[in-house]
């Protein structure tokens, strides 16, 4: 059977992360046993880590936690990603751990994965508001413009890969980059690999409050052109 790993950063998410895990430790089944659903949790401030090791050690012995990475969001999925690769899984499936995001349309990626490298969620309604919506929108066209791929989500938290291809473009990106997964499904499309992006519900934060602020983003964003521009010139 494969084996799959459930990779998820958190941070501050004591409010959400105990019915996160219990949504989604059910896809474990029917999977290898070696499967496992990896957080990376650095730098809560408050008891996401109390709580993930009581259930680990209670009823969910396939939660691994991981608390000595970078504690902003995307250098965790960074290391979440070289985690999964490391120890030896078939494919990756990355999600966030707010409770946006839906297991029940988990199944419609798992019975395509034989076909593609990677299946991306598009979050064609977003409950988080239209100013996220409006910056995705913008981050799309730059990637058209910059590496001339046309993807309708490119940073969707819901994404289905086979771990040798994300191993294939992971060390291009620094340990402290901020969007690894806006580059990941950057690379998938500009270097052809077999894709899809299927439609997902992505509903508003259940609880707690964002890390990632809109200013924070635009400030990520205006950084995100010079390494657009890096990126290219290696690309060709």
């Amino acid at each position: 059977m494969e084996k799959i790993y459930i990779v998820m950063p958190a941070y501050n998410e004591e409010d959400n992360i105990q019915e996160v895990i219990e949504q989604w430790y059910p896809i474990l089944n029917g999977k290898s046993g070696d499967s496992k659903i990896v957080i990376a949790d650095s730098g809560s401030k408050d008891r996401t880590h109390e709580i993930l090791v009581n259930m680990k050690n209670t009823e969910y012995p396939q939660i691994e936690i991981l608390s000595e990475t970078n504690q902003y969001h995307g250098p965790k999925v960074i290391a979440l990603y070289k985690y999964a690769i490391e120890n030896g899984a078939d494919y990756i499936f990355q999600t966030d751990s707010d409770g946006q995001t839906d297991p029940n349309e988990f199944e419609m990626f798992w019975d395509e994965r034989e076909n593609y490298d990677g299946i991306f969620g598009n979050r064609t309604v977003r409950g988080d508001g239209k100013d996220r919506a409006f910056v995705e929108q913008v981050v799309c066209k730059l990637l058209k413009i910059y590496f001339g791929v046309n993807v309708p989500d490119a940073n969707a938290p819901y994404r289905l890969m086979k771990a040798d291809v994300v191993n294939k473009y992971l060390s291009r990106m620094p340990a402290d980059y901020n969007l690894p997964n806006i580059m990941i499904t950057t690379f998938f499309s500009y270097y052809d690999e077999k894709i899809d992006f299927k439609e997902i519900s992505f509903k508003p934060r259940q609880a707690g409050v964002n890390s990632i602020n809109i200013p924070r983003i635009i400030k990520i964003g205006w950084n995100a052109l010079g390494d657009f521009r890096k990126f290219k010139r290696e690309m060709r």
